[in-house]
């Protein structure tokens, strides 16, 4: 197993964060069932060190899982397309370059609209689905830009912030961006830790800066992204994952896009078995958003598994599961068309902006 058991099941249960200090003792609904086990929305726990340093994996066991996961699943026909569909409805569609323009932004925005065309929705008889990705996502200067584009829709606005993508701007200035991107109106900010955290051991600091950050987010649902290509092991994955959720992340995710390395499906593996050993401990959820790398249809079919095999069905909608690949999008289309018409379409026809 590569989260290997840390010996404190039930410890933490019953356990508030810091920040729910004041808050009332009704718990909220469930959003979440991990086997039976009804979850809460994840409010956070105190740091536990003893936890966080019992984290052990197996490194030659996550890589095999994963092959052997890639190489005995297979979809095909109206399964195929079914998986695809909900791929798609629980993508964050993304712009984040240097050369981003308003124009670009609002031609993103209709593609999470609409993101497959017409005639191929009717083809597939899926008009009353309604279909649709989970959000964009933007550099702040485009947050309001997406959200008139957007205006109606139910789509959220997500925001990079905290220094995207290094994190190493002072502590002090992330949060003011954070606060910035909320007050436009952000529905959700990603956020970056500072990986030197994780290479110095130094899990009360970077538990500090998360709980600050969560703060600023106020009602903005928080993605944390561990930058897992620059952590090296993926003990360190492991740990990391468990601080993050410990200070009150609505989700973890794998990286920025902008690192060498981004997802991989051993790291997939050991976040999302972190993710199931805080919900059975704690009774919270925390969501998982993979980010960059992923290219394919297949990917997406891959990874959606992985979620059903490590978490269970709660983990196959967006609201605990998102894609940070809008170059996949482009593939899933293809193959959409294909299902529908017989033909492959070239990719010039599913053009991102």
């Amino acid at each position: 197993m590569p989260v290997e058991d840390s010996g404190v099941q039930g410890m933490a249960r019953g356990l508030s964060h810091p920040s729910m200090a004041n808050q009332g003792s009704v718990p909220p609904p469930p959003v979440a069932y991990l086997y039976g086990q009804a979850l809460q929305p994840n409010c956070g726990i105190p740091l536990s060190l003893d936890w966080v340093r019992a984290v052990r994996v197996n490194t030659s066991a996550a890589e095999r899982r994963a092959q052997s996961h890639v190489a005995r699943r297979t979809a095909k026909k109206e399964w195929q397309a079914a998986w695809l569909l909900r791929a798609i409805s629980c993508m964050d569609l993304t712009t984040l370059s240097g050369d981003d323009t308003e124009e670009r932004v609002r031609r993103l925005c209709s593609k999470a609209r609409q993101p497959v065309k017409s005639e191929v929705v009717k083809r597939l008889g899926i008009e009353e689905l309604g279909l649709k990705v989970a959000a964009v996502c933007v550099y702040h200067t485009f947050v309001e830009t997406a959200l008139r584009g957007l205006e109606g829709s139910g789509i959220r606005v997500a925001a990079v912030s905290t220094g995207f993508p290094a994190g190493l701007s002072p502590l002090s200035e992330r949060i003011a961006e954070i606060r910035r991107s909320v007050e436009a109106g952000a529905d959700e900010i990603d956020v970056v830790i500072t990986r030197a955290h994780v290479f110095a051991g130094k899990w009360r600091e970077l538990y500090d800066e998360i709980c600050r950050f969560k703060e600023a987010c106020g009602r903005a649902h928080m993605k944390v992204i561990l930058g897992t290509g620059d952590l090296r092991t993926l003990r360190n994955v492991g740990r990391a994952s468990f601080v993050a959720m410990m200070a009150g992340a609505d989700f973890i995710k794998t990286s920025t896009g902008k690192e060498p390395t981004n997802a991989t499906l051993p790291v997939g593996l050991v976040m999302a078995r972190a993710i199931r050993e805080y919900g059975h401990t704690t009774g919270m959820a925390v969501g998982f958003k993979p980010a960059g790398g992923m290219r394919t249809a297949r990917q997406a079919i891959d990874w959606l598994a992985l979620m059903k095999d490590e978490l269970g069905p709660s983990w196959l909608s967006a609201e605990l599961f998102r894609f940070g690949a809008s170059g996949m999008l482009t593939d899933i289309e293809r193959q959409l068309e294909h299902y529908a018409t017989g033909r492959y379409a070239a990719d010039y026809r599913q053009p991102l902006p």
